[in-house]
């Protein structure tokens, strides 16, 4: 994994697989692209310490570049194939986005893009959304904190109805609200290959909660979920509740830290009785205090399925640990810990 920020070298360094004449030539994009040295460039410099990963810290030039690199085919066998590019945070923007995209479209080795904290918007967004109609080997997008609203959400979910091969998408962090989540639901509709979306710190609230249900209802395929701190409180967990009494591929399911008091554990544990397939529940940092853990501890009498469950804040440990333990069959008692004094967590033993 290469960072620009501590060794500009990189961009500025060939070394060729037969002699190491090049070493220290001033970059030419032009040079880089006709002579062949684009994939030499990207692995055979001494500071690389993977040869599929890049991280990249990069100017718009080096952007530009980059996007040449990504469209460029690797005809030579013995180069390795860039497989993971990692831009974390450098205010790309949506118009260097755009390099990218125009990258992607044609490229057909990467599979993993992380674009996290670029500042790239719902223009930005749009690009992206673009590049996966074509694009057909990206399995993973992480575009958290990238100021993204619920327009933004949009051209996103359109992408997510045709595209066939991602299967992690992560938005936390941005801004798409409750019309954003209806957007990302609809497109979770028609969608058969995203198994993971994270939602966390998108302010969706109890709607935005509903619209996610109502597409987990249809939805076949996403197995993780992720909607951490999304302020959807007790009817919101109302909803997600009642996609759960139909819903059968999901297996993660985080609502932490979003206002559920006692009567939405009451919905949850209601939601949980007929679920037979999610085994991780996570509901801390809420409101439901003892009342709400003794309802999810109820419907752990007959739930069999759940193995790792998340309860904190405002809870004893000393209540918490004799109601759970109390109602969880013998055979899995062992595998319950309780930790902590005024937070608690309830979660299997490694």
């Amino acid at each position: 994994i290469i960072n620009i920020n501590e060794n500009n070298a990189f961009f500025y360094t060939l070394i060729s697989q037969d002699t190491d004449e090049m070493n220290h030539l001033p970059k030419r994009q032009s040079f880089l692209i006709d002579q062949g040295y684009t994939y030499a460039m990207l692995t055979h410099t001494q500071i690389i310490t993977n040869e599929n990963q890049l991280y990249l810290s990069t100017d718009e030039e080096q952007q530009e570049l980059l996007g040449q690199i990504l469209k460029t085919p690797n005809d030579d066998e013995t180069l390795p194939t860039l497989t993971i590019l990692d831009l974390y945070d450098n205010k790309i923007g949506h118009i260097r986005t755009q390099h990218l995209v125009d990258g992607l479209r044609n490229n057909m080795t990467l599979t993993e893009l992380d674009l996290a904290r670029n500042q790239i918007g719902d223009v930005g967004a749009q690009h992206m959304a673009d590049g996966l109609q074509n694009n057909t080997t990206l399995i993973a997008l992480r575009l958290r904190e990238n100021q993204i609203g619920d327009i933004g959400a949009q051209h996103i979910a359109n992408a997510l109805r045709n595209n066939t091969t991602l299967t992690t998408l992560d938005l936390d962090g941005n801004q798409i609200g409750a019309v954003g989540a209806q957007y990302i639901a609809d497109g979770l509709r028609n969608n058969t290959t995203l198994t993971r979306l994270d939602l966390y710190g998108n302010n969706i609230g109890a709607v935005g909660a509903q619209h996610m249900a109502d597409g987990l209802q249809n939805n076949t395929t996403l197995i993780a979920l992720r909607l951490r701190e999304n302020q959807i409180g007790d009817v919101g967990a109302q909803h997600i509740a009642n996609a759960l009494r139909n819903n059968t591929t999901l297996t993660i399911l985080n609502l932490d830290g979003n206002q559920i008091g006692a009567v939405g554990a009451q919905h949850i544990a209601d939601g949980l009785r007929n679920n037979t397939t999610l085994t991780t529940l996570d509901l801390g940092s809420n409101k439901m205090e003892v009342v709400g853990a003794q309802h999810i501890s109820d419907v752990l009498r007959t739930n069999t399925v759940i193995n790792i469950l998340f309860l904190t804040y405002f809870i004893y440990p000393s209540v918490l640990f004799h109601t759970d333990t109390y109602h969880i069959r013998s055979q899995r008692e062992s595998n319950w810990g309780c930790w902590g004094t005024a937070h608690s967590r309830c979660v299997t033993k490694q």
